[in-house]
């Protein structure tokens, strides 16, 4: 990376403010910051259960910094514990940016529009981006003049819409001159490991994710049980109503249709807690996003295509994270464990494809966010990292667009030389 944490701090500050983040400042897995945040969200029975199994084992653990309101902030209520987070939240206490940013944003004169499909950026003969070429929700084909273009596409979006703006000066791509677009693509495998507990839980009442643990984050080469390179980041969660209990119970075979499906459904539900670990994805250049020469959308722009192999580093990785999670759950007293990984509906963020650098020969974008090749196209989501870490990307993803439009404002003057 060209930049380090101390150039994101106050951007993660000042993201965490809009967003309305629950947290408690000193985990000593963190550098120090002085970012204000609400009470931490509260344990509950099932964080409390599962904690006794972390201090057991004298492993890490801190309560997790989560984007849910416990007191009323900006407009919105405090949660109150209806433990709906995973499908929305009735009270606004769950902060996503279409309730943080964007109301503040069309308050200040931004246009929202929606339902539209960009094709490409076009560019002028002294090579600066122009604008836009897109299809209206009616299937209009329009175009938007524009004095600096900023890509959010994320990472497989932004190096579609790259590698479909072609022309003479272009012809691999905008912003392609290093060959990376779309090069590098890098998910967060997941690995689930849930226990079953004799005593009941408070599975459904509360927010998902309790706390976290980062006792196995780091690259390790002392310990010989890490036969993989960087490390993982426990996310510690509450467990599941009860459609859901009834659904995984089917799904690991442990509820049978017919005789029986009662008796074994009572003994999963509020009874369930445990953990996701999410793991950091190596960049590998074979990873990468392209266009597909047959398949098109609906306006006809070339769909991606997406290649991607999950490595062995990866995958040691997982089986290191189910072994620990295991061996955590049972000292928290666990009855049954059940487990999945990679887990196929979750945590394949999308990360990498446009990488950020200061050589125009191993990277897209410069240190803030502005392409190499294109003085006034800048790249503002996750497709500029140049490392996956082993968190959820979308708080740095926030630091990262708010750094980049402070770069901005600071070099607006100058901002095409």
């Amino acid at each position: 990376w060209p930049l380090d944490y101390n150039d994101l701090a106050p951007h993660y500050a000042e993201n965490d403010r809009m967003m309305g983040v629950a947290g408690l400042a000193g985990d000593p897995a963190y550098p120090s910051d002085n970012a204000e945040r609400m009470p931490p969200l509260p344990l509950g029975k099932s964080g409390e259960v599962l904690a006794r199994g972390f201090n057991k084992l004298g492993w890490h653990w801190w309560p997790s910094d989560t984007a849910i309101a416990t007191q009323p902030h900006d407009g919105r209520d405090k949660c109150i514990n209806l433990g709906a987070c995973i499908t929305g939240c009735a009270q606004g206490a769950k902060a996503s940016t279409d309730i943080t940013y964007w109301p503040h944003a069309q308050r200040a004169g931004v246009e929202l529009r929606t339902h539209c499909r960009v094709r490409e950026i076009t560019v002028d003969e002294s090579g600066l981006a122009t604008g836009a070429i897109y299809y209206d929700g009616d299937g209009v084909e329009r175009e938007v003049e524009a004095h600096v273009v900023i890509m959010a596409c994320n990472g497989v979006g932004t190096p579609r819409i790259l590698l479909n703006s072609k022309s003479a000066a272009h012809p691999d791509g905008l912003a392609n001159s290093s060959g990376l677009v779309g090069r590098n693509l890098m998910f967060h495998p997941y690995a689930s490991i849930q226990g079953t507990f004799e005593e009941e839980l408070d599975g459904h009442r509360g927010p998902h994710k309790i706390f976290r643990s980062q006792q196995f984050y780091e690259t390790d080469p002392a310990d010989k049980t890490r036969d993989f390179v960087r490390g993982y980041t426990f996310e510690i969660q509450r467990g599941q109503g009860p459609v859901s209990t009834a659904l995984t119970g089917l799904a690991r075979g442990k509820i049978p249709w017919g005789a029986g499906h009662h008796a074994a459904f009572r003994k999963l539900h509020n009874r369930i807690a445990g953990m996701v670990a999410i793991c950091e994805d190596l960049p590998e250049a074979h990873n990468r996003v392209t266009l597909d020469p047959d398949l098109k959308d609906g306006d006809g722009i070339p769909a991606p295509r997406i290649s991607y192999t999950l490595s062995e580093n990866s995958r040691r990785m997982m089986d290191h994270a189910v072994a620990k999670a295991s061996e955590v759950l049972r000292a928290a007293g666990a009855i049954d464990i059940m487990t999945q990984a990679p887990i196929t509906y979750g945590g394949w963020h999308l990360m990498g494809t446009a990488r950020m650098g200061t050589d125009p020969g191993t990277s897209v974008v410069n240190e803030w966010g502005r392409s190499h090749d294109v003085k006034n196209l800048f790249v503002v989501d996750g497709s500029i990292f140049v490392t996956s870490a082993g968190v959820n990307p979308t708080r740095t993803i926030q630091a990262l667009a708010l750094y980049i439009a402070d770069r901005m404002k600071q070099r607006l003057a100058n901002l095409f030389d």
